[in-house]
């Protein structure tokens, strides 16, 4: 059926005519992929790259050979007993191996992707949260530590049967499969099992969040990701033969989709960025060399990547194949977003979505006018609106245009819930519409615009991080009364975590004391506070409870003034207020008398150098 090119909502909703049933061929991601491998098996699927600095020594696979080690794998898995309803959960970086086991393993059962740099004790919750039955790990390597998890692990995962160990040897006494050396041996032309998936089938078990102990894990079916591949398709895909670059980690649904089974629907070729992707220096450093020489279409990043290429020089480089990068997970600078375009010469693609929806959402139309600043259009066949809701989660009206509410979405790519209950109070406004928990409005022309949150995650440079996770273990801290932890604004990761601390009467703490302590009772490294802050009171609601976001315009003064120190000289008296804002959500007011001898422009030119890189918007006043 013919692609239709999308400009405005009206193009969407002409596509929409058709309901997607009838345009998709494919109902699970077997099926999608080996339609994609079948448009030319002997194309390169794979292109892999050990670091930056030997882009150009890959290691390549072929479709052909791509849809063979998807067999074999699933046929593995098979035999190690794996059915319809099993769980493999996976400890990997990013290496062709992962797509090997994330594709194969959906073809026999469900796959648990998990963050390998999570400390074994959150990985070992998350894994007894979705019933693992085979763990899959690398094996011992210099620089990893993912084996030594999966080792300190093992004893507590009830269910587990088999450990799947990459690059390494079989050990028949501890149960240890070595996958590259066992893999040969099966057969790589069909599944054994003989299954015939099902669209409403189990195919991935994403975490996405959780307090210790009680994980979020979001379920897809096999439709939800059969579907989300070729929505996103209809708006920007990639035709056969087309390069894109993956540096976002194959544990995360935008490594896996965008970076993945989309590109892969269509025959085309994936590079992937060395197993550390954009975290290894080497990567960025080179990034504009590795464009021009696999001549990419596409990468998707985060606005820390887009920050850290900003400076990179690009000067005796052909980019000229780039079409757009697509840029997602958190907020971009409008001044961050102008810069980059005119350093680089591509243009960017700002969108949204979360793992609930599998992937994306909306993003602005490549053909259509790109509202900086703004998170898109719906992509076709995603229902997304403003709603307002009551204190329980329940629905009350649409929002007017421009009116601030919550953002919600149905569609085929929306999840049916998480696997524990407990997660899913509140969640769903209306029946079959999820409360994404992100505050928005859409505009007049069908754009949506993100003005804050009302669930409490911080986002640093993508990865979700639930508050719960820094809050718990500062109530275990004696002398602590009452601790909240908020995202702070950075100028590259987008936010990074700081906590906020009442102490109780008497109590001798300082915020170096309780940093220390809480250091090494925090599961996840990125969750760790940059800051703690004490205050003689939290700020309350009228029933009692912490007002997040008064903390969250405190954090955001504080950075502000800090980075406005480099005003010094320039000024003779500043001031810094955070105040929550109807159209933006929350508004910085600056206002600055200059120094004696200094004009009002030096100082905004100043201004918006030292603050472009952040996405809290601001106000200048020149008194």
């Amino acid at each position: 059926m013919e692609k239709l090119i999308i400009k405005t909502l009206a193009d969407i909703e002409k596509i929409e005519e058709t309901p997607i049933q009838d345009r998709m061929t494919c109902f699970n991601t077997y099926d999608s992929i080996k339609k994609g491998a079948a448009i030319n098996p002997d194309a390169t699927a794979i292109s892999f790259i050990m670091s930056g600095d030997t882009y150009k020594e890959p290691m390549q696979v072929t479709y052909r050979e791509f849809v063979q080690q998807i067999n074999r794998t699933a046929n593995l898995f098979h035999d190690l007993g794996v059915g319809p309803t099993d769980v493999i959960s996976y400890l990997l970086p990013n290496i062709p191996h992962t797509h090997y086991v994330l594709w194969g393993g959906e073809a026999a059962g469900i796959v648990n992707p998990i963050n390998p740099m999570l400390e074994s004790g959150t990985i070992r919750d998350i894994c007894q949260a979705a019933n693992t039955k085979i763990l899959v790990a690398l094996g011992e390597l210099p620089g990893s530590d993912i084996w030594e998890k999966a080792m300190a692990i093992k004893k507590n995962l009830p269910n587990l049967k088999a450990i799947v160990r990459v690059m390494g040897p079989s050990d028949e006494k501890e149960n240890i499969v070595g996958f590259d050396e066992a893999l040969p041996g099966y057969n790589g032309d069909a599944l054994d099992s003989g299954r015939q998936i099902a669209p409403d089938d189990i195919a991935s078990m994403y975490h996405t969040g959780g307090t210790t102990g009680t994980p979020k894990l979001a379920p897809h079916t096999h439709f939800n990701e059969a579907a989300m591949p070729f929505m996103l398709n209809q708006a920007m895909g990639l035709a056969a033969g087309e390069t894109a670059l993956c540096g976002l980690p194959l544990f995360h649904v935008n490594g896996t989709t965008v970076t993945g089974s989309a590109p892969f629907s269509t025959g085309a070729h994936i590079v992937i960025l060395g197993p550390m992707g954009y975290r290894d220096p080497s990567v960025l450093k080179n990034l504009y060399k590795i464009v021009e020489h696999y001549k990419a279409v596409t990468f998707s990043g985060v606005p820390t990547v887009l920050s850290m290429l900003l400076d990179i020089p690009k000067e005796g480089v052909d980019i000229s194949s780039l079409r757009f990068g697509i840029c997602g997970a958190a907020p971009l600078s409008v001044e961050l977003f102008k810069r980059f375009e005119e350093h680089s010469g591509m243009k960017v693609l700002e969108g949204y979505g979360l793992t609930e929806g599998t992937c994306a959402s909306s993003a602005n139309p490549f053909h259509g006018q790109r509202k900086v600043g703004s998170i898109g259009l719906r992509l076709p066949y995603q229902k997304m609106a403003i709603f307002i809701v009551d204190d329980e989660g329940g629905f009350v009206r649409a929002a007017e245009t421009d009116e601030i509410g919550c953002v919600c979405l149905s569609g085929p790519n929306v999840f049916k819930g998480y696997t524990e209950e407990i997660h899913n109070q509140g969640l769903y406004p209306k029946p079959d519409w999820i409360n994404t928990g992100d505050l928005g409005r859409q505009d007049a022309d069908g754009y949506f615009w993100l003005t804050g949150r009302t669930k409490e995650l911080i986002i640093r440079g993508g990865h979700n991080i639930d508050p719960a996770a820094i809050e718990e273990p500062l109530y275990r801290i004696p002398g602590v009364q009452v601790a909240a932890a908020v995202g702070r604004p950075d100028p590259h990761a987008g936010e990074v975590p700081v906590a906020y601390v009442q102490l109780q009467e008497g109590a001798r703490l300082s915020a170096a004391q309780i940093l220390e302590q809480v250091e090494n009772a925090i599961g996840e490294r990125a969750a760790v506070p940059k800051e703690v802050i004490i205050l003689d009171e939290l700020p309350l609601t009228s029933v009692g409870k912490i007002f997040k976001p008064a903390l969250r315009w405190d954090a955001t003064r504080r950075v502000y003034e800090d980075a406005l120190k480099a005003l010094e000289g320039l000024t003779s008296s500043m001031q810094v207020s955070v105040v929550e804002d109807k159209v933006h959500g929350a508004l910085a007011h600056i206002d600055i008398q200059p120094a004696e001898g200094v004009s009002g422009q030096e100082i905004e030119k100043k201004v918006e150098d030292l603050l472009s890189r952040f996405t809290i918007r601001y106000q200048l006043s020149i008194i």
